[in-house]
């Protein structure tokens, strides 16, 4: 999917720019693709960098196409690849990867407006990790009938899985696919933590106070799926406000955490409520978090992950939000397409009943034919309608 969408758009655009966490497979795909054929730098080389220092133009220029890998080490050289475009506009001609999303640093005064596409990638989903080379059946689902989704969710050729041990591994290639146990993961896992902390992290911004910046990610990792409340957070790992959203701002530059915003029909109070909390990964954040076994929290993060590689994988965008009332009535997510609504709430329980989506029920009455019918989450494997409209599927078969 990734590769597809990736190819569609450097058939459009003069520049591709694919933005993700550390090792999450970004070098390796732009490598792999078309091999021969485009140029290939990393800015890992020091030499590299400080080439890209001195004589930027001589990186960018020339009439092949060039991959230029990790270039949030040196945000200058993508002035030298705007003027290339410029005198040159040619599709595919630059395929750029950064560990940091380009647009959120403060350090990148140029964002190729215009010049570019961007393409997030995420660690791998459970149909990845499968060897699908897909999300989910979300575009299948947008596409039926929804009298057409149980048959669809039916014959979907997957087992039933362990939705803790997938939590447990997480997306990340090497942990996820290579390593046998969990002592493994964990060793994986705090080298991770480590250089991001120690290398990645101090590229972004200068962080004087690492453990101050630790204990803030292990308190954000017992908040998945939580309404982000910055004083509360600061309150509780003993730091100010404007220092919680300093560092969550950069959480998220680096594509270690994710903030979901609130569904509301006004886009615009959509900026002001507060947003809910995920990791990119969920065998990161039980490691920062010090948790020997995932909960419900775990299962709601890889239906957010997966949801998340979905959108940002095509090139039709939708939306991914949640809904709350003041009166504490909560969607889990919501999928937004120009036309229509289709709410999706998770539950860890291998028996969902009424009770388990009547909070679905009420968000298809305060929308109306806006939403399509609810999605029920689930750890069983019935698939069955209850009342209301709500579609109750196992979670293996859906991602």
């Amino acid at each position: 999917m990734v590769g597809q969408s990736l190819s569609e758009r450097l058939s459009v655009m003069p520049a591709v720019v694919v933005t993700g966490a550390r090792q999450t497979g970004k070098s390796t795909l732009v490598r792999d693709l078309l091999p021969g054929e485009r140029r290939f730098f990393t800015l890992d080389d020091l030499d590299i960098v400080d080439l890209a220092r001195r004589d930027p133009d001589s990186l960018v220029g020339g009439s092949h196409p060039v991959t230029l890998d990790e270039v949030q080490r040196e945000p200058r050289i993508l002035l030298a690849v705007k003027r290339a475009i410029d005198e040159q506009r040619r599709a595919g001609r630059f395929l750029l990867t950064g560990s940091a999303n380009l647009l959120l640093m403060n350090r990148v005064s140029e964002s190729l407006a215009g010049r570019a596409s961007y393409l997030t990638l995420w660690p791998m989903t459970r149909r990845e990790l499968l060897g699908l080379g897909r999300c989910g059946i979300w575009d299948e689902l947008l596409a039926a009938s929804d009298d057409d989704w149980p048959e669809i969710v039916g014959r979907q050729p997957v087992e039933p899985d362990d939705w803790g041990s997938l939590a447990q591994k997480g997306g990340f290639p090497t942990p996820a696919l290579e390593l046998e146990n969990d002592e493994q993961r964990e060793v994986w896992f705090d080298g991770y933590v480590r250089t991001y902390l120690e290398r990645d992290l101090q590229s972004l911004s200068a962080i004087s106070g690492l453990p101050d910046f630790r204990r803030l990610m292990k308190a954000a990792c017992l908040r998945l799926g939580q309404v982000v409340n910055q004083t509360e957070l600061g309150r509780d790992v003993a730091l100010p406000q404007p220092t919680v959203h300093r560092y969550l701002n950069l959480l998220e530059t680096s594509h270690i955490l994710t903030r979901l915003a609130a569904y509301s029909v006004s886009r615009t109070k959509r900026l002001i409520k507060s947003p809910k909390l995920y990791w990119s990964d969920t065998g990161l954040a039980m490691h920062l978090a010090g948790a020997d076994r995932p909960t419900g929290a775990h299962l709601e993060n890889l239906v957010h992950h997966d949801l998340a590689a979905w959108r940002d994988g095509r090139v039709g965008r939708v939306e991914i939000l949640y809904w709350r009332t003041t009166t504490g009535e909560e969607v889990d997510f919501v999928i937004e397409t120009p036309d229509e609504l289709i709410p999706i709430e998770v539950k860890s329980t291998n028996r969902p009943g009424v009770k388990d989506a009547r909070h679905l029920m009420t968000f298809k009455a305060e929308y109306g034919r806006t939403a399509r019918s609810g999605l029920l989450l689930h750890t069983g494997e019935a698939v069955e309608w209850l009342p209301g409209g709500v579609l109750a599927a196992p979670w293996w078969r859906v991602f």
